[in-house]
């Protein structure tokens, strides 16, 4: 392993205001997150708790366990849109029993949570997650108990994606706290597993319309019985704990190469300069800031001034790396790309796949072995290009991005990314080459 030589002086001329306009961004930021878990308001929140009900992240906490972290997904999804901040829902991975689950937890408190664009998508791109990913999906459901439009008949798209874990054999539990309709009746009754709170828990049919009411009524009748049933919100998240405990779940990928992993040499300090507006910066350096030890081999280093590739270890996980920089791309970088694209595929090695915001795009060739490719892909500040597993952006002027799945900390990005890794070895990491999709070695453009 080659490792990389890359400090910063903080004294350097645009340092310090690269830094510190990346510190107001995350001010922002900040500020609608904390508008998110805010959920419906200070009203709301105290009426749901006067009923002795928990809030959705306090779902979770109590779900997830003791001191394992949670990767929230998309918490600001909705942000400068007529929707609240987060959607009324939240979704996210978390460890419960040693095992990592997909984790959907409606929000009662925020209405109209069932016609919200933003928090349709959420639940279906946490289902594919824990489609593509093979990770058991946990649904901590309940419905704002006068929700507009609740009654309105859904487009099927739920429905669709957790049908699909059933084919796929991941294993689907949904707590059932309170009422539930809209989309989000599709959560517990396509689950393997369902518990209900006692008393509390009902699962609305969707209405007929009845004269005078134009069709907003709802018919309150449970749709499906429980397979078990909870005094109380407490020992509903106690069963569900005990019901993943039972599945008996192994992950199909290898366990990480090196533990425990060394630290980069270098401070993710630094990455709030290297993330700042109008940064110039060579990727390099933000691998040495992301990478175990600081360590990286490149791929080619002599040819495609424009793409960096190379191999190194994160959280002990091998990756591939593919980064654009500045400056235009020619067809000898699409060629590095596409090959490296390839050995990755038949070395069984996810990639990292990531560019600052004006930096150049892949050229088509690469995108197109992207979209053949089968290891897990991870990418930052790209958008969803080549469909990865999981996509993060860095903090940017205006709304947050709602093309990929969330934006962060560039301090917490190693963190983040390990998180992900680990998520995606939950299912088998195999190549393109093993399906015959496309053979490794050099291609000509």
């Amino acid at each position: 392993m080659t490792v990389l030589d890359t400090a910063l002086d903080p004294r350097t001329p645009g340092y310090p205001e690269a830094r510190n306009a990346t510190l107001d961004r995350l001010d922002r930021l900040e500020a609608a997150i904390e508008e998110a878990r805010a959920g419906g308001g200070e009203r709301a929140v105290t009426r749901h708790h006067a009923r002795g009900k928990l809030l959705p992240r306090e779902r979770i906490e109590m779900l997830v366990d003791q001191d394992a972290p949670f990767l929230e997904l998309s918490p600001v999804a909705g942000w400068g849109t007529e929707f609240p901040v987060g959607a009324g829902v939240v979704t996210g991975i978390g460890v419960v029993e040693a095992v990592e689950c997909v984790i959907i937890a409606t929000d009662p408190t925020v209405e109209g949570t069932a016609v919200n664009p933003y928090a349709v998508e959420k639940i279906r791109r946490a289902a594919r997650i824990a489609s593509t990913d093979r990770l058991p999906l946990v649904n901590l459901v309940e419905s704002a108990a006068e929700s507009p439009g609740a009654g309105t008949p859904p487009g099927g798209g739920i429905a669709r994606d957790l049908s699909r874990l059933s084919t796929r054999r991941v294993p689907t539990i949904s707590v059932v706290f309170g009422p539930t309709s809209g989309d989000t009746a599709y959560l517990p009754a396509l689950s393997d597993y369902t518990i209900m709170v006692r008393g509390h828990a009902k699962m609305l049919t969707h209405p007929r319309p009845r004269p005078g009411t134009n069709g907003s009524d709802v018919r309150k009748t449970p749709t499906a019985p429980a397979d078990q049933l909870a005094e109380d919100e407490r020992d509903a998240l106690r069963l569900a704990r005990q019901c993943v405990r039972r599945l008996n779940w192994r992950k199909c990928g290898p366990a990480p190469r090196t533990s425990p992993p060394g630290e980069p040499k270098y401070d993710a300090e630094d990455l709030l300069a290297l993330a700042g507006p109008s940064t110039l910066f060579d990727p390099r350096e933000v691998l040495a800031r992301l990478l175990d030890g600081s360590e990286f081999d490149e791929f080619k280093p002599a040819v495609g001034a424009a793409v960096l590739a190379g191999w190194g270890e994160l959280h002990g996980y091998p990756i591939g790396v593919l980064a654009t920089s500045d400056g235009p791309q020619t067809a000898v970088d699409t060629q590095k790309a596409v090959h490296f694209i390839q050995l990755a595929n038949a070395t069984d090695t996810s990639l990292l796949l990531f560019r600052r915001d004006d930096a150049g795009t892949l050229g088509s060739g690469a995108v197109d072995a992207l979209a053949h490719s089968t290891v897990p892909l991870l990418s930052l500040n790209t958008g969803r290009t080549g469909d990865p597993r999981f996509a993060f952006s860095w903090p940017a002027d205006g709304p947050a991005a709602s093309d990929d799945d969330g934006v962060i900390d560039p301090r917490d990005t190693r963190t983040v990314l390990g998180l992900c890794l680990s998520a995606v070895h939950s299912a088998a990491v195999e190549g393109a080459g093993h399906v015959g999709a496309f053979r490794p070695g050099k291609v000509d453009q």
